[in-house]
């Protein structure tokens, strides 16, 4: 339904920007009754299927990690390289304020165009990228600096190279140190979340997602595959995956949702940002009386999806 909605709105604005500054009465009113056609269609997208909000969470105009640290850091330094081996643009990291206050931000990038795309292997990091986030968590952690990282990937880049490489351990390491760190981490979902390659950024104290964003084990197309042989139920695979928003709230996966506008981030980006902001300030805030963020994290990764297993020992009893 989404695709077809998104491109009624890509022709609307098209004829919308054509009339845009005339002064004849009847383009005034035919640019009234696009701006209501608009209205009539984004209203349709209340009531998203997961298969929906995956297309969401992977549209190209999405807000990426490089938008939200221009938006919400000031003074961001970029620090590149694993000082092993080489740097790889799909994991975007440094240091720079939130409010004034010392943060460490790390994020998958994706890219913007079809070049950025391809320099940033469309967001699947390899090993160095993993390694790059280690080093950068490790500098937090010495500088008693919080972590902000930003999630948006469709796993871990799974090729040839980064295997021989050491992808598996990077990955491992990734989640080792996080689940250590003694600082306080904030995760937040802002489109794909696929698999380790996801997770590996998001053990998290606050684990936040945009409402049209998506967080599964692998991707509907995969899990369609394996399961039925067939790529092209990827639509019936989203919704029984349990990947939206509302489905991790309940598992207790997510912590909070972050409402986006009708249909999608890309719509109206600054709304966005002004809602990541202030549930970023929020949870921030809470974090930085923990007394012990490590020992927050591991209580709050053993609880996970506990309480949806106990309702469901009773319904069968």
């Amino acid at each position: 339904m989404i695709r077809e909605i998104e491109e009624k709105i890509a022709d609307i604005d098209a004829e919308m920007a054509k009339l845009s500054g005339s002064d004849q009465g009847a383009s005034r009113l035919r640019y009234a009754q696009l701006v209501r056609d608009r209205s009539e269609l984004l209203e349709a997208c209340r009531d998203l299927s997961a298969g929906d909000k995956v297309y969401v969470a992977r549209h190209a105009g999405r807000p990426g990690t490089a938008d939200f640290i221009n938006a919400l850091i000031t003074d961001f330094f970029e620090c590149k390289g694993d000082r092993l081996c080489r740097e790889d643009p799909s994991i975007l990291g440094g240091v720079g304020f939130y409010h004034g206050l010392p943060v460490t931000v790390i994020g998958h990038r994706k890219g913007k165009d079809l070049q950025e795309n391809m320099a940033c292997n469309f967001g699947m990091p390899s090993p160095e990228g993993y390694r790059k986030a280690q080093r950068l968590m490790k500098q937090a952690e010495q500088f008693h600096r919080p972590i902000i990282t930003f999630v948006d990937t469709p796993g871990a880049y799974p090729g040839l190279e980064a295997e021989a490489h050491g992808q598996g351990e990077a990955i491992a390491s990734s989640l080792a140190l996080m689940s250590s760190l003694t600082v306080p981490v904030i995760s937040v979902i802002i489109g794909e979340g696929g698999s380790g390659g996801a997770l590996a950024l998001a053990v998290a104290n606050k684990v936040l997602m945009l409402e049209n964003a998506v967080y599964s084990v692998l991707s509907p197309e995969g899990f369609a595959s394996i399961l039925w042989k067939d790529s092209g139920r990827a639509g019936e695979a989203a919704d029984v995956m349990k990947l939206t928003a509302d489905d991790l709230l309940e598992l207790d996966v997510i912590d909070q949702i972050i409402p986006e506008p009708l249909g999608g981030a890309h719509q109206n980006p600054a709304a966005v940002f002004s809602a990541v902001d202030r549930a970023l300030y929020i949870s921030l805030q809470q974090l930085l009386k923990l007394r012990s963020p490590a020992a927050h994290r591991y209580q709050k990764f053993r609880d996970m999806g506990l309480r949806y297993t106990v309702e469901a020992r009773k319904d069968r009893t």
